[in-house]
This record gives structure tokens, sequence and C-alpha cells, in this order.
């Protein structure tokens, strides 16, 4: 049965928003040249701290110019009525997460952004959460639109969905147990897992 659902927030709550090609760009670096907190981590502290700087800015109009994916609001709404807890596990930091809930009359259970430890792919953030709502992982759905998620939901022993809602989405499919084209389709599962 499943007690919690736990969502990634950019590209799954809301509509993706963030060209991160654009912001490693911006940082001074290629495309391909991996995942931007892992970039930063090699950084030296002035280049961190103008990375930062930049990427707190990107954050800040993702907040103020984010809308949600269509059914998320009557998503959560359902949930809420269900008492099936909810939970946002993102990259970004937590107070973007609470002004996105804010900003859209969203309410969740708790959030786990960058700041309060080891980010996805690693377990952290879903462990965390079971603990805090007190539930066995494998009684959580993380759903998210890539592969990050998927991964820390795996490593976890939760249920990993993949919300297909990008060209890229295929690639990580493999790595989902369910794979869904919107975020409504959480309440089958739900219904199927009773």
């Amino acid at each position: 049965m499943i007690k919690a659902v736990i969502f990634d927030l950019d590209g799954t709550i809301t509509q993706p928003f963030f060209d991160f090609d654009a912001i490693r760009k911006e940082m001074g670096y290629p495309p391909d040249a991996g995942p931007i907190l892992e970039l930063m981590e090699k950084m030296t502290q002035q280049q961190r701290d103008e990375a930062e700087r930049i990427l707190l800015a990107h954050e800040g109009k993702a907040v103020a110019e984010s809308t949600l994916n269509p059914g998320a609001k009557e998503t959560l709404e359902e949930l809420r009525r269900r008492k099936i807890l909810i939970g946002i596990l993102t990259r970004n930091k937590k107070e973007n997460a609470v002004a996105v809930g804010d900003k859209h009359g969203l309410k969740f259970d708790a959030v786990v952004g960058r700041e309060e430890g080891p980010v996805k792919p690693d377990a952290f953030g879903v462990l965390y959460l079971c603990k805090k709502f007190a539930i066995m992982p494998q009684e959580s759905l993380v759903v998210g639109d890539y592969l990050f998620d998927l991964l820390c939901a795996r490593t976890a022993g939760a249920i990993p969905v993949l919300l297909k809602n990008h060209h890229k989405a295929d690639e990580f499919a493999t790595h989902a147990d369910f794979v869904i084209e919107n975020i409504t389709d959480i309440l089958k599962i739900i219904d199927g897992k009773k």
C-alpha cells in the first residue's frame, strides 16, 4: 500500500523551466560538462561563489515564472484527500520549493532541498523523507522526469516512476517501475497497489 508520494519539483510538479546547458555556458562550461552541482564541487571558492550567484539567479527566475504541469494541483489535492503524504525532493534549495508551493497553493508534508544532505542520485533524500513520514521506502512512489529521480528511488528501495514529458525520457525508462505521461496517472498506480 502506498503511504507517500515523493515528487521532484522542476519538470514534475512544475513545467520544465531550467536550460541547464545555458546555465553551464554562463558558468563557462560546455553543455556536456556534467551535472551543475557536481561541477561546482570541483571549483575553486571564487569560481563556486560566481557559479552559485548564477544558479541562484536562474532558480529565483524559475520560482517567479513557474507554471504547474497539467493535473499537478488536482493530483496533490486528491493525494491529500486520501491522506497520502506528499514529499518534495529537489536538487534546488528548499526555500525555492516552498516558494513554488506557496505561489501555486500547494501543500507539501515535507521538503528536502540540496542543503539537507547528499543530492539525487544519492538515496539520502528518499530515506530521509521515509524516516520523517515513519514509513518503509517500498511504501512510497518517487516521481520524477530525470534519471537521478529514478536512481535515488531504486537505491532507497522505493518505487521509481518516470514522468515522460520530454524527448530524453525514453533513455531513462528502463530504470522506472512505471512510466506515466501525465501526473494524474499516479492515482491509477496507487489504486493498483492496494
